[in-house]
């Protein structure tokens, strides 16, 4: 039901507030996890794991290129749904619940059963599919009987989305229109405890935002511009803005203006990534901590506004949205929170197939 409600509100949000591009439909957008893939996919040059990848993609894919296809099976905005895809979404009833984890973002710690998780989360997701691509899998660890394709369409994606502060660490308010936090999952009850699906129903007044960002961080000035006929948003969720904004700051930010560029920007700064430690299947735990911490930072100083009541004009729902206002300065820390992280996903998903194939 929980899944079924955030679907619904992100849908009448997007069709209420705003004209959303495609890569907005994505966590961190097409260019983000492109990035991510890009990053791996040189890391693993010259490596056993990249003859594995290689022998499980089609002619002409690459893991930058499948890096969006585990979000391109929810619609078609990346062009007609191929028969793979179709199947993938059939054996996968759950599959957009997957892509995120709901913990209060205040704790420490990703917990099995606590508030906001889910037996179909990303940390349990990316555990099965690692026991595909192992060989290890068996009817309990891989109910949708997905195939080690499959398996690899996954990992590369949810690399990705584990890096991304509100895919791991959610808001949740309370009556008094302040963030609180639901220590069981009957406690997000809509009357006591409002879940605003991972900051989807959190709105920044676009405006004042994006101008504030650009003044700070002005764009390139080769990178083309919207298309005139676009409709400008009033307002962006808060979940949009960590989806894809930040990533267009970042990339400005390293002065690239392709996925390919930053991986390469990304290895030339020779940045330090932890090491995970300890048996594979536990990494998506140390991830999410990980990522639990960043999304800290992420709402640090941000306030919670007047809240409004919504109906969804294709389903009749309604939802309480609450105004969201962040510092002026937001889009600096933002942007190299995202440069970071995306190198994190990058480092993360190549030191990852080459542990499961050494």
């Amino acid at each position: 039901m929980k899944s079924l409600k955030r679907l619904a509100s992100i849908v009448a949000l997007a069709g209420a507030f705003a004209a959303v591009a495609p890569s907005a439909a994505h966590a961190w957008g097409y260019e983000g996890h492109r990035v991510v893939g890009a990053i791996a996919a040189k890391l693993l040059k010259g490596s056993v794991a990249e003859g594995q990848v290689n022998a499980l993609l089609l002619p002409g894919e690459t893991l930058e290129s499948i890096a969006v296809w585990a979000d391109c099976v929810k619609g078609d905005w990346c062009g007609p749904q191929t028969q793979e895809m179709v199947d993938y979404v059939a054996g996968n009833p759950k599959h957009a619940e997957y892509h995120y984890t709901d913990v209060p973002f205040q704790l420490s710690a990703y917990h099995d059963h606590g508030a906001g998780t889910s037996e179909v989360d990303i940390v349990q997701s990316l555990k099965g599919a690692i026991t595909v691509l192992q060989g290890k899998d068996t009817p309990a660890t891989n109910p949708h009987k997905l195939t080690k394709r499959q398996a690899l369409l996954l990992v590369v994606h949810l690399c990705g989305d584990i890096v991304q502060p509100l895919h791991v660490g959610a808001g949740f308010v309370g009556k008094d229109g302040k963030f609180v936090v639901p220590k069981t999952q009957a406690e997000i009850d809509s009357v006591n405890v409002f879940d605003p699906r991972g900051g989807n129903n959190l709105l920044l007044d676009e405006a004042s935002t994006s101008s504030s960002g650009d003044k700070l961080i002005p764009p390139l000035p080769d990178v083309a511009k919207a298309a005139a006929g676009d409709k400008p948003r009033t307002t962006r969720p808060f979940h949009s803005y960590w989806d894809s904004t930040v990533v267009t700051y970042a990339m400005r930010r390293s002065n690239t203006r392709t996925p390919e560029q930053f991986a390469q920007y990304a290895i030339d700064t020779k940045p330090l990534v932890a090491k995970s430690q300890g048996d594979v299947l536990t990494w998506p735990y140390q991830w999410a901590d990980d990522t639990l911490a960043v999304s800290q930072v992420a709402h640090k100083d941000v306030k919670l506004g007047a809240a409004s009541t919504q109906t969804s004009k294709s389903t009749g729902e309604t939802y309480k949205t609450w105004a969201l206002t962040v510092p002026d300065d937001y889009a600096v820390p933002s942007s190299a929170i995202a440069r970071e992280q995306l190198i994190k996903g990058g480092y993360r998903l190549a030191e990852l197939l080459k542990a499961i194939w050494s």
